[in-house]
């Protein structure tokens, strides 16, 4: 399991790269929904929460595969992702309070967010099994998603939410 962990981290970081530009490619509700829409720093929250749902749909596909138990999996998936962005953006605030945006600072942060994601997920696997686990993860991942697209065309008026290259918020 600890392998196939080790993976997924590899995988979320290398679908952070294209995630990062589908929207610019192919610009329409449908993907404002999952991919940033410009270059705020809450924008870039859909990365991170996107690579983990795809990644985790691999992943998930790789257990089931190997015979390897699922328990608590879904959930998992948004309360890792959930915490993984809380995690970068408190992170992410105390260094920029010290140093202004450095790309490489703000990438290697991604990854370590990653592996902080995984960790709690692995330890929310090796849980006793929650109740309607399922339906609660389900439901959680769309509600992330609700939260973010909501967030895209009505953004609050504050620094998470502005890009700094246009100096607007949202679309």
């Amino acid at each position: 399991m600890k392998k196939i962990k080790i993976f997924i981290i590899i995988l979320e970081f290398i679908l952070s790269f294209p995630i990062h530009f589908i929207h610019d490619k192919f610009p329409c509700f449908f993907t404002s929904i999952f991919f940033p829409v410009n270059e705020s720093i809450w924008e870039h929250m859909k990365i991170i929460y996107t690579s983990i749902v795809l990644a985790s749909i691999i992943e998930y596909f790789i257990y089931k595969r190997k015979n390897i138990s699922t328990n608590n999996f879904i959930i998992s998936i948004p309360v890792s992702a959930i915490l993984g962005i809380i995690f970068y953006l408190v992170i992410y605030s105390i260094i920029s309070i010290f140093v202004s945006h450095n790309f490489f600072i703000a990438i290697g942060l991604m990854f370590i967010t990653y592996i902080f994601s995984n960790i709690i997920s692995y330890i929310i696997t090796n849980k006793k099994e929650i109740p309607n686990q399922n339906k609660l993860g389900i439901s959680l991942i769309l509600i992330g998603y609700i939260i973010f697209t909501h967030l895209t065309y009505y953004p609050l008026d504050t620094t998470l939410f502005i890009d700094p290259i246009t100096n607007k918020c949202g679309l």
